[in-house]
């Protein structure tokens, strides 16, 4: 299994939080287009990475990581990913919400054997 936690560069960086409730309709072409705007994604100029979890009740969390507040706006301007938007509010989204904040401290925790 891959690491699901973004290797990251030091603060400051951008974050793009993006909360979904997914309906049930199209679930192959829903996973087939969410693995391709992730690997589209990383093609991405000031692309850094990104998180993603979904529940057995449909509601999800993808936190995608930017250099810059203009990659962001390059990447919500990619054609492909513009299409694939409409798809998804068309067919695949109840509700969603974006959020975009800036990361100014980030810390974290690993359990180690010292820690057993």
């Amino acid at each position: 299994m891959s690491d699901p936690f973004a290797k990251l560069p030091a603060p400051p960086y951008y974050a793009v939080i993006f909360s979904s409730q997914r309906t049930d309709q199209d679930d192959a072409g829903y996973g087939d287009a969410a693995d391709r705007m992730v690997e589209l994604a990383a093609q991405q100029p000031g692309y850094l990475g990104v998180e993603s979890t979904r529940g057995a009740d449909g509601y999800g969390i993808t936190v995608s990581y930017w250099a810059d507040e203009a990659s962001i706006v390059a990447w919500k301007r990619n054609l492909e990913h513009a299409a694939t938007r409409e798809r998804g509010r068309k067919h695949w989204y109840g509700r969603y919400e974006l959020r975009v904040a800036k990361v100014e401290r980030a810390y974290g925790w690993t359990r180690g054997p010292q820690d057993e």
